[in-house]
Parts: C-alpha cells; structure tokens; sequence
C-alpha cells in the first residue's frame, strides 16, 4: 500500500523555489524609504500640501456652517442667501466670529454657528478689530500678528504655500516636458538636427528672463498661470542639455545596438529602451529644480512682479517686513524666511534621497 502524498515530508536537499524578481523602480523606492530624512520629508511636505486644498475649510473667516431660523447655511461653501439677513448683516457679509458670540451669549441652542479651526483669512483687514496701527506683534488670537495692512500673517503664510508649491510643480512639469522633449530629440537624431536645433536653443536662452517678465507684466494681468508659464519656457533649456548628453550616451550601449538589429522602431528604441535609462539623472535633479522654482516666485513677488495683491504671497511678506525692520516688526521677516527655509529643507531631504536611491552604481538598468 502506497503512502498517502500529504504525508510525505520533503526530503533537505529538494530544490527551492527560485526568488521572485524585484524591479528595478520598486527596489529604488525601496531605497528611498529607507532613508528616514527624506521619506518623512515627503510624508509632511506633500501631506501639508494635500491639506492647503482644504485651506478654506481650515484657515478662514467664514464659517463652515451657520444654522439660524431653524435654515442651515454653508458660508464657507458659497451658499449664500442674500435676502436672508443676521441681525443687521446680510449672510453673505456677516461678521462671523461676532456672529458666533452674539449668538453664544443669546444662549440659543437652536441657532449657533460653526468656525473654522483658525478664524481669520487671507485678505481680512482686521483694523476694526485691534487697538492701535498695523502692524501687530503675535498674540494667542494672532499667532504670528498681522502686516502693514491688518491681515493675519499666519492665514497669509499658509494659503502662500499652496501658491508657492503648486507654483514650483507646475513650472518643474512643463519645463521637464518640454526639456526631455527637445533634448531627447537632438540627442537620438543628431547631424543636422542636433547642430541646428541647439543654436536656436541658444538664441532662447540668450533671452533675458527678468526684462520679459516685467515687459509682459505691464501688459497683462499676472496669475498663477501666467507666471508658470513664463518660468517655465525659460527653465526647460538646462534640462534639454542633460536630456541630450544623455541621449547620446545611451545611444552607443550595446542594448540599443542589440534593439536596432531586431528591427525595432525608432519609437520604440527611443522611448521604450533609451528614454527610461536616461532620466535618471534629470529625476535626481527635479527636487533641486522645485527649490529653484520656488524661490522665483518669491523672488518676483518681493520686487513686485508676481502675484496681484492682495493675493497671500511668502515675497510679498518678506517686502513687507523689510520695509517694517526700523521699527521692530521683525515677526513680518521671520515668519516667511522661517517657512520658507522649512519648506526648501524638506525638499532638499528629499532631494538627496532620491538621488541616493537612483544612483546608478547600485541599482542600474543595464546589470
């Protein structure tokens, strides 16, 4: 009688099943958390980030709900009733923070309303609620005072950052777009295209960025789209360059030789075989290019040729403060540097992360 096969052990020596393969992006994720620094870095920082959508909820003079007369109202959502008035306000103009005490000292529990976490926004002038001139030095109901205008620095700071970030991501995707775009192109085609194209290249670069801000800034209204734009066509031609020694480095390996002989494409030898090999360098670099981009923004908006007022803005805080520092208000210079620095140390932190887990001696591609 035979032995039943569930009971039969494996014998030592039975060969093992052979390791499952880690690719080689997830074995660089894998890296990169494993550098503490950088991974808490962009927990917090993108984290921050996910919350400034949520700003208005948060962070504003407007309350997230109001009921009174048995109605519920949505201020902060846009829900305004215009012919419905509180007290001698129309909602859509109410003071809600004097709302909510009246309402508290009435004892009312059928009307009440609900405020944000930090009831104070971005372009709020709070003048006919403090004592003496602006601006105030921080207190425990302003935490970090208000700027020569009235308006609360803290609520300013961090709808700034949503600008200041969104700012530098968007002016590091288009400028990346259109510098791997370009640079890839005279890298893999070379001759002619590469000779002619690059002294185009030049005649752009050749620009001067600042004189063409200030000429379109005269013209039109700057945004945040404008100016995203404007950076980022002047910040594409240092990616184009690495793209195109890269490009022409990747070409000569042997696995592009060995693609050309199976009869592949020039698409696919270009974007499934070179492309992926060439952007590591330029990703490693993408942090410091945010950091770059970021301080733009800041840059123009403290020489006046941003963002319009009264649009919260980091450099428009630090003019602010530099023009405040005779008479003491030195919170107007501090709390924007200090953000600032905090944001860009992150981004560093990750930078340097991301460069440790792409560096192509430990894990390459071609092994």
């Amino acid at each position: 009688m035979s032995a039943d096969p569930a009971s039969v052990e494996p014998t030592p020596d039975a060969p093992s099943a052979p390791p499952k393969s880690e690719s080689v992006l997830r074995r660089r994720f894998r890296r990169f958390r494993s550098i503490r620094r950088g991974w808490f870095s962009f927990i917090v920082l993108f984290s921050l980030y996910g919350l400034s959508f949520f700003s208005h909820l948060l962070v504003s003079e407007k309350a997230l709900v109001v009921k009174y007369d048995g109605e519920l109202h949505f201020p902060a959502f846009g829900n305004f009733h215009e012919a419905k008035e509180f007290g001698q306000r129309r909602i859509g103009e109410a003071n809600y923070r004097l709302l909510d005490r009246t309402l508290a000292e009435d004892g009312d529990p059928d009307t009440w309303v609900l405020m944000p976490i930090y009831e104070f926004g971005p372009i709020e002038n709070l003048l006919e609620e403090l004592d003496g001139p602006p601006p105030h030095k921080p207190s425990a109901q302003h935490w970090l005072g208000t700027d020569n205008r009235g308006r609360d620095v803290f609520s300013r700071l961090v709808y700034g950052f949503w600008y200041s970030l969104t700012f530098g991501l968007g002016v590091v995707g288009i400028s990346y777009l259109l510098g791997v775009a370009v640079g890839s192109v005279f890298g893999f085609f070379g001759g002619r295209v590469d000779i002619y194209g690059q002294r185009l290249v030049e005649i752009w670069a050749s620009l001067p960025f600042l004189y063409t801000v200030m000429i379109i800034s005269n013209i039109l209204q700057p945004s945040l789209g404008l100016l995203v734009f404007l950076v980022a066509i002047f910040s594409w031609v240092g990616i184009s360059f690495y793209m195109r020694g890269e490009f022409y480095r990747e070409k000569a390996r042997d696995y592009v030789s060995a693609a050309i002989a199976q009869g592949e494409s020039r698409t696919s030898i270009m974007f499934s075989h070179i492309l992926p090999n060439a952007l590591t360098p330029i990703i490693s670099f993408a942090p410091f290019a945010l950091v770059g981009a970021m301080n733009s923004i800041v840059a123009l908006d403290f020489l006046g040729l941003g963002l319009p007022a009264p649009t919260p803005s980091w450099g428009e805080l630090m003019s602010q403060g530099l023009d405040s520092l005779t008479a003491g208000d030195y919170h107007l210079v501090v709390s924007p540097i200090g953000a600032l620095l905090l944001t860009l140390l992150m981004v560093v932190f990750i930078g340097e992360a991301i460069r440790e887990a792409f560096d192509p001696k430990v894990f390459s591609r071609l092994r």
